[in-house]
C-alpha cells in the first residue's frame, strides 16, 4: 500500500512559519487528491486543505490566507507551508492521500505553537 512520512513539525512562537512535508512511496500512481489534517487538543479532527494532482486547492476557513499546500508531482510529495501561526494551530498534523477507494494516512507530525 501506500506509505506516508511526515516530516517538519516541530516547537515554534507564535507569528513563526513551518513547512511540512509528506512523502508518499510504495503503490503511488494513481494517486489524485493529496490533503493534510490536523487533530488538536480537545477539538474534532479538521480537514486543512487539499491539493489535486491538477494544482487545485481548498484550505479550511480557519488558514486561509497562512496555509500554502503545494506539491510536487515527480517526487510524490506534498508539503504544508504554515505563516503567521497561532497557538490554536497547535496539533498533530496529518498527511492523507486517496488511492482508488482507500484512504491512506502518515504517522502524524506534532506542530507546537507556543511562546
Amino acid at each position: 500500500q501506500v506509505q506516508l512520512v511526515e516530516s517538519g513539525g516541530g516547537l515554534v512562537q507564535p507569528g513563526g512559519s513551518l513547512r511540512l512535508s509528506c512523502a508518499a512511496s510504495g503503490i503511488i500512481f494513481s494517486i489524485r487528491t493529496m490533503a493534510w489534517y490536523r487533530l488538536a487538543p480537545g477539538k474534532e479532527r479538521e480537514l486543512v486543505a487539499t491539493i489535486t494532482s491538477g494544482g487545485n486547492t481548498n484550505y479550511a476557513d480557519s488558514v486561509k490566507g497562512r496555509f500554502t499546500i503545494s506539491r510536487d508531482n515527480a517526487k510524490n510529495t506534498v508539503y504544508l507551508q504554515m505563516n503567521s501561526l497561532k497557538p490554536e494551530d497547535t496539533a498533530v498534523y496529518y498527511c492523507n492521500v486517496q488511492r482508488f477507494a482507500t484512504d491512506y494516512w502518515g504517522q502524524g507530525t506534532q506542530v507546537t505553537v507556543s511562546s
